[in-house]
């Protein structure tokens, strides 16, 4: 049985990139593939999908079910995703957003003068941590995790300062996981510390569990 039919979902994914100048930016190598891969996932499972991307080096499909909200820096990220999620049942958070910005963002392209060029950075907003605030007892949220060391550990610490249902842990310390694979090996931890562990498989069949876990503990 489709337990996840007409749920309203919310998906992140993709980067963020955050302007330094008008032709520069800071951002990161994520290119969108798993979040569009689980995006087609729920479509097939007849969910309303609302889809905030960043820039994604893959196309969005076209559907009935699914609202695309195109954004660029975390900023408008959070801003479209705070204004979506309280309308859905779930959230699935698979964007690498940024996590510092530049202080200023120059109007003009800046040009190469000194030996050293230091950029000011702050924090950019924690998007999902600021969901995790306003989630109601019916809703579940699922968050991604992408670690270098201390990988079960640091996933468990975002679960829990997050208020998040579960987490999709990989590790670039796998081979083939990451980003600008077609290929991604995966834990999924819940709240109560119960993981799951995957062997690698292409994006698609990872989209594919990451959703069917997504049914036993969300779609009834």
């Amino acid at each position: 049985m489709n337990t996840l039919e007409h749920k309203r979902v919310l998906v992140t994914a993709g980067p963020t990139y955050e302007a330094i100048d008008p032709v520069r930016f800071i951002g990161n190598r994520s290119t969108g593939k798993m979040g569009l891969a689980i995006v087609e996932r729920l479509l097939n499972k007849q969910c309303h999908v609302v889809l905030i991307h960043g820039p994604l080096q893959v196309p969005v499909p076209t559907h009935k079910n699914l609202e695309v909200i195109s954004i660029e820096s975390a900023e408008e990220m959070y801003r479209a995703t705070m204004k979506s999620f309280p309308t859905c049942d779930i959230g699935i958070f698979a964007a690498a957003v940024a996590d510092y910005t530049p202080v200023h963002v120059a109007d003009q392209k800046i040009k190469k003068s000194e030996d050293t060029f230091f950029l000011a950075l702050k924090k950019t907003v924690d998007i999902l941590k600021e969901v995790g605030k306003t989630k109601k007892p019916t809703q579940c949220i699922i968050g991604f995790a992408l670690e270098t060391n201390d990988e079960e550990a640091n996933a468990m610490k975002k679960i829990e300062g997050k208020n998040l249902d579960a987490i999709v842990l990989n590790s670039l310390n796998d081979a083939g996981a990451g980003f600008a694979h077609e290929t991604n090996k995966i834990k999924i931890i819940q709240r109560n510390g119960e993981m799951i562990s995957f062997e690698l498989k292409n994006k698609s069949a990872v989209a594919n569990d990451i959703v069917e876990f997504i049914e036993k503990i969300a779609g009834a």
